[in-house]
């Protein structure tokens, strides 16, 4: 299992990219205004980091219960994906629409298009994060 250092270390730098390459790219996408997709994107990475910790913590926990380890195959590592976002979205999407003074609709587009873009790039981060940072499996965890 990875320690507390090692879960914030993944979850700080997985937002920091992500709002790097997102802010820019949504304000020029949903022709919105660099500082209200910031706002936006920086109050759903702070839930979201929260988020990450919670359910990466809970996740590894299933896995290790479940299969005797917290190593990901490829169908697992895309469960892991899919299933984070589809929790974010539902959280985020009354701020979304509130913040925007858009509708729901539009709200859920937005989201489903970031979710979009956090599901792959969650996919590919949590791999090049896993290949630089193994985790310590114990001798005798099988």
């Amino acid at each position: 299992m990875r320690s507390t250092a090692d879960r914030i270390r993944h979850a700080l730098s997985f937002e920091i990219i992500a709002l790097l390459i997102v802010t820019p790219a949504s304000a020029w996408l949903f022709d919105k205004p660099i500082g209200h997709i910031g706002v936006v994107a920086v109050v759903s990475a702070s839930i979201a980091t929260g988020w990450n910790y919670v359910y990466n913590l809970g996740f590894d926990h299933a896995l290790r219960r479940l299969r005797g380890t917290v190593k990901k195959t490829v169908p697992i590592r895309a469960l892991h994906a899919v299933s984070f976002e589809i929790g974010l979205l539902f959280v985020l999407l009354p701020f979304i629409a509130w913040y925007l003074e858009i509708s729901l609709r539009e709200a859920f587009l937005i989201d489903v298009s970031l979710a979009v873009f956090y599901l792959i790039y969650a996919f590919v981060f949590n791999w090049i994060y896993d290949v630089l940072f193994p985790v310590s499996e114990p001798a005798n965890a099988s």
